[in-house]
């Protein structure tokens, strides 16, 4: 049927006014406003659908005190007659709600509701909620003008939507793009990797609309949080997260993208849920050239809307530039390594072609010295200094050798050690053995390079202090344990008075760096025996 020309006009009026709108939550304030106002109804409400459609997400009303939303508590889910226009988009007009089969009653505190008129609104082709009037106030029950004053209104506020959705969608575009760019712009500066990562978390949370977010990587037998932004985050950090039975862990085996609506309702667990009581979740894998280094993490607290959508290639975008910080900060790691190990041959290179050449240069020409000199006891003394010179080159030969790190081929441990036996006994002409259980290489791959500087400082100390014939490299297993020993058959010395040098404190420290501890066995004259033990 027309409408009232007065009623047109006003219509009119409001369209414009709802176009001119571009801030949603404001929009669904003024179209429930103007619902009531040209409807004449009491109450007026805006149901907005969640993403999956079968219920509310939120709910929007007029003609209700704070005090009165207070006392009613939890808002409708889309049960009784809501649940009717979510089922059966269209109109529908009820003289008594009441008096419906379809009614599921009011809850306490709610105040009492009679009469009843809903309507659809779609917007970008779907529905996006509806619009609920109860009690008609100059009428016993809502008019065919009504329903067409509401069928007009829910257009409007359709197309009124659909713009502030764009508009917000433009906006939310353009903060990404200024997000990335600081990303981007931290990243190059020098600026550590954990500053990146931390920056990420954090725009990561603000344009995901979250409460917190954290950042994760394998540490371990599982993961650890090392950056948190947001709600709960000094209790986040440094938070282990079990490889096992865990939201992230499912992430890491998939390497896809997890959507969750109810964190608090899934048989995995996670720290966010038990800390800092998270409902809706996006986990993101962090993903390297070669593998999953971890997973970003983004929450809302229990009860908010659900994420949308357009939200999972948003932090998607933002997981690639905290996968890219990892990176960089590997690849820093490496370069300094590298620059490190280019250091250390230069030297081993200086020591070897000027000290050890101008050494031998001096013993030769004190030998020859000796030689020609006609008394005895000072030829004794000068080949005295001779063989002092000898010792000093070997010493020097030694710490060439403990400057040029042995290179682990392929990964592959045993022959890393066997080639490292054998310069020794090529050096120093002490017979090494070399026993490995071959199962441990695979459990100590991480640990190599580490367990071939410990071997290599042990066999320096020994071809340098220990005067042995025989010495003996074993890495076994004991119990759920790793034994790596160094013993020799040389002179030993008294371990429990013997102040511990540079050699010794080399071995703690790697030691603990793999976990294990150290163990020096040693008496004069039985030879010397060095443990790690490193739990497996």
């Amino acid at each position: 049927m027309a409408l009232s020309g007065n009623r047109a006009a006003r219509l009119l009026e409001t369209g414009l006014a709802l176009a001119a709108e571009l801030s949603l939550p404001a929009l669904l304030q003024g179209i429930v406003d103007q619902a009531v106002d040209l409807t004449d109804a009491r109450y007026a409400a805006l149901g907005v659908l969640s993403p999956g459609g079968s219920d509310l997400s939120d709910f929007i009303t007029s003609g209700l005190s704070e005090e009165q939303r207070g006392a009613i508590g939890e808002l409708p889910h889309g049960r009784g007659i809501l649940g009717v226009l979510i089922r059966e988009p269209a109109l529908l007009r009820l003289p008594d709600i009441a008096a419906d089969p379809r009614s599921a009653g009011l809850p306490p505190n709610h105040p009492p509701m009679r009469t009843f008129l809903g309507a659809p609104i779609r917007a970008h082709g779907r529905v996006f909620g509806n619009i609920y009037l109860t009690d008609k106030q100059a009428a016993p029950e809502f008019t065919e003008d009504d329903e067409a004053t509401l069928l007009v209104l829910a257009t409007q506020a359709g197309v009124a939507i659909a713009n502030a959705k764009l508009y917000a969608e433009l906006q939310q575009r353009e903060r990404w793009l200024d997000s990335v760019r600081e990303v981007a712009t931290t990243l190059l500066s020098g600026d550590t990797a954990r500053t990146t990562l931390e920056l990420v978390a954090q725009r990561a949370r603000e344009l995901g609309d979250a409460d917190m977010a954290t950042i994760s990587v394998p540490e371990g037998d599982g993961l650890r949080i090392i950056v948190a932004d947001g709600a709960g985050a000094d209790e986040l950090v440094d938070v282990e997260v079990p490889l096992a039975g865990s939201l992230s862990a499912e992430v890491i085996r998939t390497e896809r993208t997890m959507v969750v609506a109810d964190a608090g309702q899934s048989t995995l667990t996670q720290p966010m849920v038990s800390i800092a009581g998270v409902g809706p979740m996006i986990l993101v894998p962090l993903a390297l050239r070669t593998s999953t280094a971890g997973v970003l993490a983004v929450g809302r607290f229990a009860g908010r809307p659900l994420f949308a959508s357009t939200d999972t290639p948003l932090l998607e975008s933002f997981a690639e530039q905290a996968s890219l910080a990892l990176e960089y900060a590997r690849v820093v790691s490496e370069i300094s390594r590298l620059g490190m190990i280019e250091d250390r041959e230069r030297i081993a290179r200086d020591l070897h072609d000027g000290v050890i050449q101008s050494l031998f240069a001096v013993g030769i020409g004190l030998q020859g010295t000796a030689a020609v000199v006609g008394d005895p006891r000072l030829a004794d003394r000068i080949q005295q200094f001779v063989t002092e010179i000898d010792r000093v080159i070997g010493d020097v030969r030694s710490y060439i050798f403990g400057l040029r790190p042995s290179v682990l081929t392929a990964g592959n441990l045993t022959n890393s050690i066997e080639q490292l036996a054998h310069e020794v006994e090529e050096r120093t002409g002490v017979t090494v053995i070399v026993e490995i259980d071959v199962s441990l290489e695979s459990v100590l791959a991480e640990s190599s390079a580490q367990i071939v500087h410990i071997v290599r400082e042990a066999l320096s100390n020994m071809g340098r202090h220990a005067a042995a014939t025989t010495c003996r490299v074993s890495i076994l297993r004991a119990a759920s344990t790793a034994v790596i020993e160094i013993d020799d058959d040389g002179q030993g010395f008294d371990a429990e008075s013997a102040t511990p040098g540079m050699g010794m404190g080399n071995l703690a420290e790697r030691a603990q760096a793999i976990g294990g501890t150290l163990e020096v066995d040693s008496h004069v004259g039985t030879g010397t025996a060095i443990r790690v033990r490193v739990p497996l």
